[in-house]
């Protein structure tokens, strides 16, 4: 009897049915090709993917130089971002557990501000890098985050670049506000043992699109992380269809909410209203993140609005400030010359009864939202998939939008509910809808009031994302 169970257990195919046997034996040899495809598909996409950037490179360097040369721009970043001029910023770095928290640019900035405020409250100890990719997003972090050990640029997802900035920080966490894969540095810092955190995770439609594409590859980006906290249900769902274990994923809110209802203050209304030299009683219609093809229709309901309200005024902060040259030229074809630029003003030129202002610098967008008597926000009647909408949510504004609002669903449902958002569709309706607001103005005031409740409402989740952080700091 023994002799028949050793026989069994060193030659099982004797004892089995050989079709069962087979199917065992093939099915094993399939997932072993599999596991090998994979691999040497993934090995294959680095390659791609290291190959376009070098390629990218050789392309773009010569076009930043350029720039540099003859507009500054990218002046202060390029060379942090090839790792240059950080070591003497890091070096001074205490000897204690150490965050690196990566924002972007200005939007990734606005919901990282409150999660290190809340992080210092439960671990003061703790060194915070806070680093963003762009330069008006690192003189906004400068302005607007507090108690950070270091401030510098993200590098360029170069192996070679991302090795030398790690080995440097040497931190126990590293933390991308909202979504920022970059598979180099991410492989990186899991050779070297670093946890890897997402929060306030967002996953817009477009990019969503962008990385099914690529599913297998990014699955095995996604194993490096920790842990992905993301905004809503939505975001989850499609960071778990992109290939993370969804043991990983958890929601905790929006921490934009908290920025922006701390940030909307008597003291900021204040400083732009000194700024823009606002009169008693003065209006203003604001049309912030205008894009190409809005400020046209924009203009056009202007028009249109001081046949009814000839002391209203015109505020237009385009997203992109390079194109203010283009946004006077379509007023100056409108026969609207009364304007002065924000430049202007803070070269000493008094505004004085010009009635359109063009915010052409960067940082304003927020405080330039308080002076509104109503709001457009733009990105969305051309399809970009809209701008953040809360911001003017905070300051109790009544807001304006059009229909391709795909990256703020959740906020556009929220403020729709309390009727402080409206879609429109074009500039008939954009016109409609405001001179329907300003017919009661008691009502305008009430809606306005209901949206700012509900980025009070919704505060808390940089607490939430700062007791996660801190739960993966290595304790010494």
């Amino acid at each position: 009897m023994q002799k028949c169970v050793f026989l069994q257990a060193r030659y099982p195919v004797l004892f089995s049915s050989y079709p069962d046997n087979l199917r065992l034996r093939r099915e094993g040899i399939k997932k072993v090709l599999d596991t090998n495809a994979e691999k040497l598909n993934i090995k294959q996409m680095y390659i791609l993917y290291n190959t376009t950037l070098l390629l990218a490179a050789i392309i773009a360097i010569p076009y930043y130089f350029l720039k540099m040369a003859f507009t500054g721009k990218y002046r202060k970043s390029l060379i942090p971002k090839l790792g240059g001029r950080q070591a003497q910023i890091l070096a001074k770095l205490k000897n204690a557990p150490r965050v690196w928290m990566h924002a972007v640019s200005v939007g990734e900035v606005t919901a990282a501000a409150p999660i290190v405020a809340s992080l210092k409250k439960i671990r003061p100890d703790v060194e915070i890098i806070f680093s963003t990719s762009t330069e008006t997003g690192q003189e906004m972090a400068k302005r607007l985050v507090k108690d950070v050990a270091a401030f510098i640029y993200f590098p360029l997802d170069i192996p070679f670049v991302v090795r030398k900035m790690i080995r440097l920080a040497r931190p126990a966490v590293f933390v991308m506000v909202e979504t920022e894969l970059w598979p180099n540095f991410l492989e990186t810092c899991h050779d070297y043992n670093i946890k890897v955190l997402m929060v306030n995770g967002r996953i817009s439609p477009r990019s969503y699109g962008k990385y099914k594409l690529t599913k297998f590859f990014w699955r095995r980006i996604l194993r490096h992380l920790s842990a992905a906290a993301m905004i809503s249900a939505i975001d989850a769902a499609r960071v778990k269809e992109m290939g993370i274990d969804s043991g990983k994923v958890q929601i905790l809110g929006n921490a934009k909410y908290d920025a922006l209802a701390a940030m909307a203050s008597a003291q900021l209304h204040k400083e732009i209203a000194g700024l823009f030299k606002v009169q008693k009683d003065e209006r203003f219609f604001v049309a912030g993140s205008t894009h190409h093809g809005e400020e046209e229709v924009i203009i056009n309901v202007y028009k249109e609005l001081l046949k009814n309200y000839p002391d209203f005024k015109l505020i237009i902060i385009p997203r992109h400030i390079e194109r203010t040259k283009d946004v006077l030229e379509l007023l100056h074809k409108c026969n609207l010359d009364d304007v002065i630029t924000v430049t202007g003003m803070k070269s000493g030129q008094d505004r004085r009864n010009e009635r359109i202002i063009i915010v052409d610098v960067i940082g304003e967008l927020f405080k330039v939202y308080s002076l509104a008597t109503v709001v457009y926000c733009g990105g969305s009647l051309v399809p970009k998939g809209g701008q953040n909408i809360l911001e003017a949510a905070a300051w109790g504004k009544v807001i304006f939008y059009g229909p391709s609002m795909e990256d703020f669903t959740e906020e556009k449902s929220l403020l729709e509910n309390a009727d402080a958002g409206v879609t429109v569709r074009n500039a008939a309706e954009l016109l409609q809808g405001i001179i329907r607001a300003l017919e009661n103005p008691a009502q305008l005031e009430q809606r306005g009031a209901r949206g700012k409740a509900i980025v009070a409402a919704n505060m808390g989740a940089a607490a939430r994302y700062a007791k996660l952080i801190s739960r993966y700091i290595e304790i010494d």
